[in-house]
């Protein structure tokens, strides 16, 4: 995955933005950013697109820029000429997707069916907009399409809302979700601009499903471990389960059978997809020890945070 798709995938959600009134684009942009969505695709369906991407893209530089609903070759040339990042279609049309990586954009043209998909790929993308995605058969598609384009990647986008957003983006080919819940008409004619920055950082917390997985307490020896976890079995009627390094008291604890990372031990938290987790995390300012890492084709499994929390150590771990 290149460098732009790899830091779509990391956002998440991309919020689809029809603008009216070039002058807001500025201020959307900034709100966007604020709840932790630094991405945007911004339709060609209306006139004051091409000004809006201009702002975006020279006032607020963090910012992921797109343009979408790219018909023609004049709007390639329009949005590549105001500063955008990628290009997105609604639908598949071989003649502008060629044109657009010609001119060495990324392009994410729209597809709903198998032999779009497999003529994007022959064009050599690895990613592509999956659109309208509920209303052609949302995630459990893309699941059943998975086996033969193990390789590909979509960004499904149409009916994609608060109640289905986790359900995508739990499927690891799923590069990013397009949204347009964040950023309704009225929400941007009303510069609702709080509001859209609180609906972005609900997103962003949906997406990412944070959640407390076990306490981990280091103990000096197996025998140490083992009478923690009896007692903890005891007091809370736990199933006692003894492994290799550790001895786990139901679910909630894990007893190390050795001084582990920290301290005291360590804090497990869970969450939908550990590389989103540690891009929005770390813009917080946290670090990452990146020994730590584990991986598989799905991505990151695995990984400590830099320091220690009250003599925890802290590690993210895939669901």
């Amino acid at each position: 995955m290149n460098e732009l798709l790899k830091k779509i995938h990391d956002i998440g959600i991309v919020p689809v933005i029809a603008i009216d009134d070039a002058s807001k684009a500025v201020p959307l942009a900034k709100a966007l950013v604020a709840g932790g969505l630094p991405a945007a695709e911004v339709t060609f369906r209306t006139a004051a697109a091409e000004d809006a991407i201009k702002a975006i893209v020279k006032e607020v530089p963090e910012m992921v820029v797109g343009a979408g609903t790219v018909l023609t070759k004049d709007q390639a040339d329009r949005a590549i000429a105001a500063g955008v990042s990628f290009i997105v279609s609604p639908g598949f049309n071989p003649e502008i997707t060629k044109y657009v990586l010609d001119k060495g954009v990324c392009m994410l043209p729209g597809t709903a069916t198998a032999g779009e998909m497999e003529q994007a790929m022959a064009l050599g993308l690895e990613a592509v907009k999956f659109f309208p995605a509920e209303q052609n058969g949302g995630v459990d598609k893309l699941k059943a399409l998975a086996g033969p384009y193990k390789n590909l990647r979509w960004m499904p986008t149409g009916g994609v809302n608060t109640g289905n957003l986790a359900n995508y983006l739990s499927f690891h080919q799923v590069l990013a979700c397009g949204g347009t819940w964040m950023v309704k008409k009225d929400l941007i004619e009303g510069e609702k601009w709080d509001e859209i920055t609180s609906i972005c950082k609900a997103a962003v917390k949906n997406m990412l499903g944070l959640e407390l997985r076990h306490i981990g307490i280091n103990s000096a020896n197996e025998d140490e471990a083992a009478d923690i976890a009896r007692t903890l079995c005891g007091l809370f009627g736990l199933e006692y389960k003894p492994g290799n390094s550790s001895i786990f008291a139901g679910k909630e604890f894990e007893i190390m059978k050795s001084m582990g990372k920290g301290t005291h031990g360590h804090i497990a938290i869970s969450t939908n997809d550990v590389d989103r987790a540690i891009y929005h995390i770390g813009k917080n300012g946290v670090t990452f020890d990146e020994s730590t890492r584990t991986t598989d084709e799905k991505g990151t499994k695995f990984i400590y945070l830099n320091g220690e929390f009250g003599g925890f150590a802290i590690h993210l771990i895939r669901k």
